[in-house]
């Protein structure tokens, strides 16, 4: 049994983390050479690699299904994304700066929210009550 509020908010993650995946395919090349100019290897496949964890992590997320390897997933696509893409101590402008603290520090909460998942027993029902 689920409360209303969790249903709420695994429909929420979950679709957050869905949109950004679909985002990863549908915007390949650009999003490639941003990961190209933050000096992924590989940029094409990194970010369609990403991608695959955020869908596997939303649907996981959003259905209730498999729920440990879907947080997982998203804990090894966060990891990384958040400390090599958004290196914010790295970057000169100061808007440019700003701009990527702001996505390390959300990109850390949401890893946060993917670690605990992992804490909440298992298995989720995905009936609402």
């Amino acid at each position: 049994m689920q409360s209303v509020t969790f249903f709420a908010g695994r429909l929420l993650l979950g679709g957050y983390f869905l949109m950004n995946g679909y985002n990863h395919f549908k915007m390949l090349d650009m999003m490639s050479g941003y990961a190209q100019s933050k000096g992924v290897p590989t940029p094409r496949i990194a970010v369609a690699f990403s991608g695959l964890l955020l869908w596997i992590g939303g649907l996981s997320i959003l259905l209730g299904a498999y729920p440990t390897i879907g947080a997982v997933a998203l804990v090894l696509f966060l990891l990384p994304v958040t400390f090599m893409m958004h290196a914010f101590w790295k970057v000169q402008d100061g808007q440019a700066k700003m701009g990527e603290m702001v996505n390390f520090m959300k990109n850390l909460a949401l890893l946060g929210a993917a670690l605990l998942l992992l804490s909440i027993p298992q298995p989720w029902s995905t009936a609402l009550f």
